[in-house]
């Protein structure tokens, strides 16, 4: 996600590397760099001048700190654009109705039913909602069966007519629906086509006036650049919808579509899909997204995922085993989940500052724990609750019930041990000064003024 920007963005800023002051000349030769980056980034052309304008307009005159090069001070204004140019502020859903209904629009194929139920998934999970999944598209073949399986997967409720073509209807009884079984939240997933036409907009604008949603949320694939403005923009028009889903961030997108679309709908990005998992949904922080395009990471949301995952009970539990030396292979195993839950590995160590362009070209396969979990799962419960029993023939038999060599178990059982010494070096007062710099964590890279 945005690897070409950021590369350009860093060559674009070298110009100034070793200036002493910023100048008209040196600013406008790196403004001239970063308007072509963001072209080449397929960002409205419009968007893209006005941006540069800015950014010129606030550096010209300012005077270098003496704790900062006029490098920093150029990546400081840039950020704090791009981070405007996005919205400026995190701008969450707001469920006011009791049940609460959020609409979903969008074209074919932009991803409209699975973010459905990606965001079902965070309300029940993260909020404690009881949410419903109505099926309101009733022309795509097997899209019904496509929500069901969703809902299953899940394990959320989905309300469907399959022999009626009336929305408002289906709408008017899911509701119904909602009140008698206790659900607060709605989602409707209606029809898209392969490209706007009357038919589906005098659809989708009459539903929209007969729920009267709490939020009407536009779908878009970001793969499809400026293509997905334009199409935000018609919808728009006619549906004054409340904010857009950008899905797709971790394919081979340009970013375009996500640096355009905010000035252009005057809409905020609400939501990003980040992947073909149900847990794959992260609300939009312009901020935060301005920070891993400039290549500083994303620390913040890394540590959101994990505190997600967090149970205080379990880590006083654990933290006892681990200050008694008693930190062992079911432990280990518990904490391997968590990390798996938290996301595709790459994609987290793109939010440690200078990682993610480390590992660009390195792939991380989903199942990059296929190995250990395999090995574990080969030990008896006496081996994976004492793994200091585990000699040589016992790793001769674990290495064969896993279909791994003895040299796999050997270095796994050793990273084992390296890893139980380190958690226990980092218990008690340690761990606590360590989380509690982490709370007041500043982003790296960032200059101070």
């Amino acid at each position: 996600m945005f690897e070409n920007l950021s590369d350009r963005l860093e060559r674009s800023f070298k110009i100034l590397k070793g200036e002493g002051k910023i100048t008209e000349i040196n600013v406008a030769e790196t403004m001239k760099d970063v308007r072509r980056a963001l072209l080449d980034a397929d960002v409205n052309f419009r968007v893209a001048k006005d941006f540069t304008n800015r950014v010129k307009e606030k550096a010209m005159g300012m005077n270098v700190l003496t704790a900062v090069k006029p490098g920093q001070l150029m990546v400081k204004l840039v950020h704090d654009e791009l981070a405007e140019l996005m919205g400026g502020e995190e701008s969450p859903i707001h469920l006011s109705q009791h049940p609460a209904i959020i609409l979903m629009s969008g074209l074919q194929g932009s991803g409209k039913t699975t973010f459905s139920g990606k965001l079902a998934n965070m309300l029940k999970n993260k909020q404690g909602k009881k949410p419903l999944l109505v099926a309101c598209d009733v022309y795509r073949p097997a899209a019904i069966d496509q929500l069901k399986v969703v809902g299953e997967q899940i394990g959320v409720p989905v309300y469907s007519e399959p022999d009626n073509k009336d929305v408002n209807t289906i709408a008017d009884h899911a509701i119904q629906e909602a009140r008698t079984k206790g659900n607060d939240v709605i989602i409707i997933d209606t029809a898209g086509r392969l490209a706007v036409d009357e038919e589906m907009m005098n659809e989708i604008s009459s539903l929209k006036e007969h729920v009267h949603p709490d939020e009407t949320l536009f779908v878009v694939d970001s793969m499809t650049g400026q293509d997905a403005v334009n199409t935000a923009k018609e919808f728009n028009d006619r549906l004054d919808f409340d904010g857009v889903v950008l899905t797709k961030l971790d394919g081979d997108t340009r970013g375009g579509a996500a640096l355009s679309i905010r000035t252009v709908v005057t809409k905020p990005i609400k939501f990003i899909g980040t992947g073909e998992k149900m847990e794959a949904i992260d609300a939009f922080h312009p901020a935060r997204m301005a920070d891993r395009i400039l290549g500083m990471g994303d620390v913040v949301s890394l540590v959101e995922r994990a505190q997600e995952q967090f149970d205080e009970e379990e880590a006083k539990r654990l933290q006892k085993k681990i200050q008694k030396n008693q930190f062992d292979f079911n432990d280990f195993m518990n904490q391997i989940n968590q990390i798996k839950k938290m996301g595709n590995l790459k994609d987290l160590a793109g939010m440690i500052p200078g990682v993610g362009k480390q590992l660009r070209d390195v792939d991380i396969p989903d199942d990059a724990f296929k190995g250990i979990e395999a090995i574990i799962s080969s030990m008896t419960p006496e081996e994976r609750s004492n793994p200091d029993i585990i000699n040589s023939s016992r790793r001769q038999r674990i290495a064969k019930g896993s279909g791994t060599s003895l040299q796999e178990v050997n270095r796994m059982i050793k990273q084992f041990d390296q890893t139980r010494k380190m958690m226990k070096m980092m218990t008690g007062n340690k761990m606590a000064s360590m989380m509690a710099r982490m709370k007041g964590m500043k982003m790296p890279g960032m200059p101070k003024f």
